[in-house]
């Protein structure tokens, strides 16, 4: 199976500065195993879409949700180009990794 090429937005390598070095390792792996089919799981990938709630338009983004650590990571895949693009990591406090992944999905017209 192909890896899809895994980049990130600028701002995620301080939201991943702000994990400590075991949250780090694991958000890592997880985004390792997601790229093998970040797609949405129906069709067939790992991805888990997220939608417009809460007054945030996340349309077109998915999640990785790690239980035990309460973390997520927000991407897109960019199909035509095979890349899993990074829009967020962080500890899902109160919501505030989904807003965050709002504005900058706006700001990149994601």
């Amino acid at each position: 199976m192909t890896m899809w090429r895994i980049m990130s937005l600028p701002e995620v390598v301080n939201d991943v500065r702000k994990l400590d070095k075991e949250q780090e390792r694991r958000v890592q792996k997880a985004i390792l195993r997601v790229a093998q089919n970040p797609l949405p799981a129906s069709q067939g990938g790992y991805g888990k879409p997220l939608g417009n709630k809460g007054g945030s338009a996340l349309a077109g983004l998915q999640k990785i949700k790690m239980r035990g650590e309460g973390l997520r990571v927000v991407y897109k895949a960019v199909e035509q180009d095979g890349v899993m693009l990074i829009v967020v990591v962080g500890v899902r406090a109160d919501d505030d990794v989904y807003k965050e992944a709002a504005k900058r999905k706006e700001k990149y017209g994601l």
